[in-house]
């Protein structure tokens, strides 16, 4: 009610609201239109003057000239070919990118590694190929590493001259190099024809303020940067860094060895997008120095010839030359985001993987991925930059190489260009009396009888558990000359008998064995290395078979085609060092790309062979990395496998692995009730999904235990033990094609004292302690 002071009469005030509220029955929706249209002139107005102030409050990105500026990608929504193109485009091009880059402002970039301007583009627009300059950089105090560094570039040289791609290689002091003008973009050529450029840095490491810490603190500002982009260097060819130490004053890469040397790598790793095209080199200035640089040299120059031949390093995943194998560098201390793909979650790895090749095709059909394009460093190119005359193959292992010398310092004698044959420490221990390997508890096999070989040094693999810790060649395709079968048989004999004569003079041992061991009995093919890539492992087999020697052969589950075209063995092993994809990266770390589709088909051809080979699953077991957790994983590969026997064994620790950056120690070791436990849960993981598999024999002493299919238990007796006559005699007769089943020559019983829970070490034998004093067992 209006009070009756107002002045204004009730009837009027009805009248002026009747009419208003008709009005707006009348025109709402125009009314309500307008405004909203209003508003959002409004908000429009308001983004748009907020944007170019925040822009502006930045100082603008005048450098690395070769990144296109996401932000102008977005809106003008180029095609990023033509963005590729550009990068090879005109000064004037050039100008009008910094221009706007100038005009836009920079931005922080959070983006992966592995950006797709790191695809070298081999060809001009012209067609006219790149060259390729190496640059050598070192620092030096003494000036012995520039002495160093010279020579080594002179060599270098020489071993460039006949390929056309490659400039005269450069030496450059760090201590006068332009940092802005080497590591924030490599250098840009003004005339002539266009320039790639390969890094290869030689790094001592000093405890003193030095030019070295310049450089790291350069490195990691670079790095951290967020004015520029996360990779670039990713342009470059490759990098390498080579490193010299002193390992009285630091013993270990723990305690320092080489340690600015390694900083420089990962930083390198980080700023070139995973660019390294050789692994770390390290060697200790008064001992092996000259030895592992040389080494170090041979391997880029192998390198460098992949390059000439393929146009770039490779194409691949993760697990080969990329740094997740040993320790991820793209993880940062403070919690960075290195990748975000637009969804708010963060990624380390692609998870897609494309060609190198292929880059240039993705970019024209305007694809994007949400995940980066990964690079791998080890597999052959498909588009060759031109067709070149093939050098003649060369020797796996020459006789003056390094890899040569560290071999057979380690007791190997090498037979021919790529085979080697070395005692095993079991074979010692028999011939003295002192107890065999599981292969007698098992399988009846006398050590002191037992060759251990191989026809091919050279593996696919590089284990974290191996015991050559990375001194023998690995390759993915056989690329060496190839001995002849017969030189490699009657060398590998030839030599084990002159090791086994080394023995006679030995306190201890035993006469009667030691002339058992003149009749070579056995043959292991599992010395190291990968005996099937040998292309005539067969006709190396028949010989051994025709002087009635078994056969004992071990592969890596990486060479399908091999292993399909395999005769007949007396045993035939596979490792299976992992029971996921992720983890067998992580611990056999294979070259090949596609490793767990070749170790699956390698399953698949086992399976189909349980009924006319023995076949046999070799797990081995390593502390921290494929033990816990993952019995229900390998039960599920016994099933797809149903391999004969499956042998579980704790992993032998042979010294740290510092060459290959396992890092494994006595640590990663289990022990042996953890190696039983593991065994009673996989048991029980069988019997669970159907299959039978039960506890056949065991070695405590190896750290060994034996799991059997029910086929070889005989009247509630496991009969692991082989028959090696009937095997020869059934080969003779049916070939060694023939078909003929593993039943046929099972052997007797196993041992009493070989089956699950007895121990499985020989009575014949006394065991000792470390220091020769018998043991003596309860």
């Amino acid at each position: 009610m209006l009070p009756e002071d107002s002045g204004v009469a009730p009837s009027a005030v009805s009248s002026v609201t009747h009419y208003a509220v008709e009005l707006w029955h009348r025109h709402r929706i125009p009314i309500i239109l307008t405004t909203l249209f209003a508003l959002g002139v409004l908000r429009i107005y308001v983004h748009l003057t907020e944007e170019e102030k925040r822009e502006l409050l930045v100082l603008p990105k005048i450098y690395a000239d070769d990144q296109q500026d996401d932000r102008i990608a977005a809106k003008e929504e180029k095609p990023a070919l033509e963005a590729a193109k550009k990068k090879v485009a005109d000064t004037s091009e050039d100008d009008k990118k910094i221009g706007a880059r100038q005009k836009k402002g920079p931005k922080r970039i959070k983006g992966d590694a592995t950006k797709k301007n790191g695809t070298r583009i081999t060809e001009t627009p012209t067609g006219e190929p790149h060259k390729i300059q190496v640059l050598v950089f070192y620092s030096s105090l003494t000036a012995n590493t520039e002495k160093i560094a010279k020579q080594f570039t002179e060599e270098l040289g020489e071993s460039l001259k006949e390929m056309d791609a490659f400039l005269t290689p450069q030496v450059l002091d760090l201590a006068e190099a332009d940092y802005d003008e080497y590591f924030i973009t490599p250098p840009k050529t003004e005339s002539g024809p266009p320039i790639d450029y390969f890094y290869l840095i030689l790094l001592p490491s000093y405890n003193i303020d030095s030019i070295n810490d310049n450089f790291l603190e350069h490195l990691q500002e670079t790095h951290h940067d967020f004015r520029i982009d996360t990779s670039p260097l990713a342009s470059i060819v490759g990098y390498s860094v080579f490193g010299f130490g002193d390992r009285e004053g630091w013993p270990t890469e723990e305690e320092g060895f080489c340690f600015q040397a390694t900083q420089v790598d990962k930083w390198m790793a980080k700023l070139s997008g995973r660019k390294r095209a050789y692994p770390l080199g390290m060697g200790d200035w008064k001992k092996d120095g000259k030895e592992r640089l040389s080494e170090w040299q041979t391997g880029l120059v192998d390198v460098l010839t992949q390059i000439e031949q393929n146009g770039g390093l490779g194409e691949g995943v993760p697990g080969s030359g990329d740094p997740i194998e040993s320790d991820d560098e793209e993880i940062e201390d403070d919690g960075e985001v290195l990748f975000d793909d637009g969804t708010g979650a963060n990624s380390k790895s692609s998870g897609s993987l494309e060609d190198v090749e292929d880059i240039g095709r993705i970019m024209a059909n305007g694809k994007s991925s949400a995940t980066p394009i990964a690079i791998d460093f080890t597999t052959e190119g498909k588009q060759p930059r031109k067709k070149a005359t093939p050098a003649p193959p060369k020797d796996m292992v020459p006789k003056d190489s390094p890899t040569y010398n560290s071999l057979t310092k380690q007791g190997y004698a090498i037979v021919g260009s790529h085979s080697g044959v070395k005692i095993c420490r079991w074979t010692k221990s028999a011939l003295r009396g002192r107890g065999s390997c599981y292969k007698y508890s098992f399988y009846g096999i006398n050590s002191h009888q037992c060759m251990e070989t191989t026809p091919s040094l050279s593996c696919s693999n590089k284990c974290v558990f191996c015991w050559r810790h990375g001194t023998n060649p690995v390759g993915t395709t056989w690329r060496w000359k190839v001995d002849p079968p017969d030189l490699i048989f009657n060398g590998v004999k030839e030599n084990h008998y002159k090791k086994i004569k080394m023995m006679r003079g030995v306190p201890g041992v035993r006469a009667e064995r030691f002339a058992e061991a003149m009749r070579i009995r056995h043959c292991a093919l599992s010395l190291v290395g990968e005996p099937i890539f040998y292309p005539h492992i067969n006709e190396f087999l028949e010989m051994l078979h025709k002087e009635r020697i078994s056969s004992f052969l071990v592969c890596n589950a990486q060479h399908p085609d091999q292993l399909a075209a395999l005769q007949h063995v007396t045993q035939l092993y596979v490792s299976i060092d992992a029971s996921n994809k992720e983890s067998l990266r992580r611990i056999d770390r294979p070259l090949h790309r596609d490793f767990w589709e070749r170790f699956q088909r390698c399953l698949d051809i086992l399976r189909e062979r349980r009924f006319r080979q023995r076949t046999v699953f070799r797990l081995t077991l390593v502390k921290d990395f494929n033990l816990e957790d993952e019995v229900e994983g390998y039960a599920d590969l016994v099933e797809k496998g149903l391999p004969c026997f499956v042998e579980i064994k704790g992993v032998t620790y042979c010294g740290t692995s510092t060459s290959s950056n396992a890092g494994l120690t006595m640590a990663n070791v289990p022990f042996y009730q953890e190696v039983c436990d593991f065994v009673v849960a996989l048991e029980k993981a069988l019997l669970k999904r159907g299959l039978n598999y039960g506890i056949a024999a065991e070695h405590a002493h190896s750290c060994c235990i034996l799991l059997a299919s029910d086929r070889f238990n005989v009247d509630g007796k496991w009969h692991t033990v082989i028959d090696y006559d009937k095997f020869f005699n059934l080969l003779e007769e049916k070939g060694p094609d023939g078909d003929f089943s593993p039943e046929e020559y099972m052997g007797p019983a196993t041992p009493e004292w070989a089956t699950w829970g007895n121990g499985g070490f020989d009575p014949r034998d006394q065991r000792v302690d470390r220091k020769g004093r018998p043991i003596e067992v309860s």
